[in-house]
């Protein structure tokens, strides 16, 4: 398999969308959004062709699963993106040298953008709408798992620019065999980025064997601390909907960690757990203290194995410390750097948690739920990114953008 081809024509693509006005971009986005609502019963029957190739069981089934509330959603979060102000050619700093130099520092697209993705359909809506609002030609790479959904949804995208008189070639969705990805990996000076999107598995591959800079996003380790000061009423609502408002999700809560003075306020937590049928696997102090009221065949001692696990399922740990520190430290082990969050009334407390925590999104007193670019205000992301260069926390237009100098004399040359 060679995909060179396929590259350049993406590549050379990508030329001509700098000259494209904000209101035609913008018209084109409304008319996708459109497209996407008029073939709802199209969309589904392919999705359903994936869905029938997985166990319903698998974490990843719920992902790959789309419905017609998801895709109004989806298609309301790209009427969202048209409507934002666009990233492209903003003056980012501007100064005059006393040679008479007129230095302006303006944002740019970053050019070819490679997505290589897991069993989320949604992710292709997401990213062609932000990579065209930005300006950004888009490589795509989904999995075998919904490659059905996927061509369904490239279809519509490809018509919506034929409408527009937009190339087509800003958007390619590559083979779903595997060679395809070792392709897109080595595509140096054709792609300029990619970013995976998926388990840490395909994050650690990506980032191992890619000769293209990679933004790593995704795989959320999720902890959330119950502070000795913590409100019992408002903690059991925020842990629960961490938990179970929907397990397949990055920002999913994995792993408790409970003040020891506050495991006879457990049972009152894990109630609300019990409800949705959350697996919990406990250390000894919290295990002792649910163990007479949890059900039985949801409940197992924890392992070692079950801290540092993203469980994108009904399945969460519980971790009893003594005291701030130790929460501390088990959350800098343990996490993944995405999100973490603490429920807590003391003041000295939340200040020092928010200061010490080393994550692109930390939490005081609410559901780590709200890691998302939408919720942020952002329209829709691209991903979460848990790495420090270049972007950190959900990636929406502004971090899709690089930038350049532009330089103006009058004659002046170097001494």
């Amino acid at each position: 398999m060679t995909l060179i081809s396929t590259f350049e024509k993406t590549r050379e693509a990508s030329r001509a969308l700098s000259l494209l006005s904000e209101e035609k971009i913008n018209l084109a986005l409304e008319d996708f959004a459109a497209a996407t609502v008029a073939n709802i019963p199209a969309i589904l029957e392919e999705n359903q062709k994936d869905l029938d190739r997985m166990d319903p069981q698998d974490p990843k089934y719920d992902r790959l699963k789309l419905t017609p509330e998801r895709i109004e959603a989806i298609a309301a979060d790209i009427r969202k993106v048209a409507q934002l102000p666009s990233p492209v050619g903003r003056t980012l700093e501007e100064k005059q040298l006393e040679n008479g130099l007129s230095l302006k520092k303006v944002s740019v697209p970053i050019g070819v953008i490679g997505i290589i993705y897991e069993s989320r359909p949604n992710v292709t809506f997401d990213v062609f709408s932000l990579c065209l609002k930005s300006g950004n030609a888009l490589v795509l790479k989904g999995s075998s798992d919904a490659h059905a959904s996927n061509l369904a949804i490239e279809k519509i995208i490809h018509k919506v620019l034929e409408k527009n008189g937009i190339n087509q070639h800003i958007v390619t969705l590559l083979p779903a065999e595997r060679e395809a990805t070792k392709e897109l990996l080595q595509a140096v000076g054709y792609v300029d980025l990619i970013i995976p999107r998926g388990s840490q598995g395909l994050i650690n591959f990506v980032r191992d064997n890619s000769r293209v800079p990679v933004i790593e996003t995704g795989a959320g380790i999720v902890h959330t601390y119950f502070d000795v000061s913590a409100d019992l009423e408002k903690g059991a609502d925020i842990i629960a909907n961490a938990k179970t408002r929907r397990v397949s999700v990055c920002n999913a809560l994995d792993c408790l960690i409970i003040h020891e003075q506050r495991l006879e306020d457990l049972k009152t937590i894990s109630s609300k757990l019990a409800e949705k049928g959350t697996k919990i696997y406990a250390d000894e102090p919290s295990l002792e203290a649910i163990k007479d009221s949890y059900p039985s065949d949801l409940l197992s001692p924890a392992e070692e194995e079950h801290y540092g696990t993203e469980f994108l399922s009904m399945t969460m740990s519980i971790k009893t410390v003594s005291n701030l520190k130790e929460a501390l430290d088990h959350i800098a082990r343990h996490s993944s750097k995405h999100s973490e969050a603490i429920i807590a009334e003391d003041e000295e407390t939340l200040d020092l948690f928010l200061r010490s925590v080393d994550a692109a999104a930390v939490y005081a007193n609410t559901s780590t739920a709200f890691t998302d670019g939408a919720q942020f205000g952002m329209g829709a992301e691209i991903g979460i990114s848990t790495q420090k260069l270049h972007a950190r926390g959900p990636m929406a237009l502004n971090e899709l953008t690089s930038y350049k100098w532009i330089i103006r004399g009058n004659g002046q040359t170097r001494a």
